[in-house]
């Protein structure tokens, strides 16, 4: 499974639209049926610097609150767009970079949920020890997304249904699939029922601030 350099996990890191423009492949968000509100998350890059993936969230920004009440009250979606690519040189020649699938797509799902679940109210020490157990099984579940923990589910991209990977958590859902474009599509969420999500490509980066 893909590899790149991990950004997700890092809610306070935002990242303008620059990084989204040097991205050689269309992004994907949810479509026009959504009227919420839309901001610019991270890209990730491999060692050259070539853009990998990157987020969009969509609906309330999520966060980290002692509060639990307060996280079960956000309603959000992250579309994770993941550049759809064989394994291959790195730009610089010195390594090779493994092929994306759609299980990079929900790893980088998974593991971009867990950044907003924490126990607040635990132990750093401890936390650390829950987010690593919680990160592998992330891993472990992604690598197989024929599994038992996944069902299935049609949603529209680009107005064209396509199948999905979905699962749900005490934490919020995950899904990964495939659009017609050239990448593949994770996402994650809380509050807003997977079941009536639309993506589509994004024409205007300037609708996320």
């Amino acid at each position: 499974m893909e590899t790149t350099s991990r950004v997700e996990g890092k809610p306070a890191a935002r990242r303008t639209a620059e990084g989204y423009q040097r991205a050689h492949f269309a992004w994907y968000g949810l479509d026009d049926a959504f009227t919420g509100e839309r901001w610019l998350m991270q890209v990730g890059t491999a060692a050259d610097g070539t853009v990998q993936h990157g987020s969009m969230g969509h609906g309330d920004e999520p966060s980290i609150k002692s509060d639990a009440s307060g996280t079960e009250k956000e309603r959000f979606a992250v579309v994770v767009t993941v550049a759809a690519s064989p394994v291959r040189r790195t730009g610089d020649g010195t390594g090779v970079l493994d092929a994306t699938t759609v299980s990079s797509a929900a790893w980088l799902a998974g593991s971009g949920l867990l950044a907003y679940t924490w126990p607040a109210q635990m132990d750093h020490t401890l936390r650390d020890d829950w987010l690593d157990q919680q990160t592998e099984t992330a891993f472990e579940l992604a690598d197989d997304l024929e599994g038992p923990e996944w069902s299935s589910l049609s949603l529209p991209v680009d107005g064209v249904p396509m199948p999905f990977h979905y699962r749900e958590s005490e934490f919020g859902w995950v899904l990964a699939g495939e659009t017609r474009a050239g990448v593949h599509i994770g996402a994650y969420g809380r509050g807003m029922s997977a079941y009536g999500l639309g993506f589509a490509a994004v024409a205007d980066l300037g609708a996320y601030r």
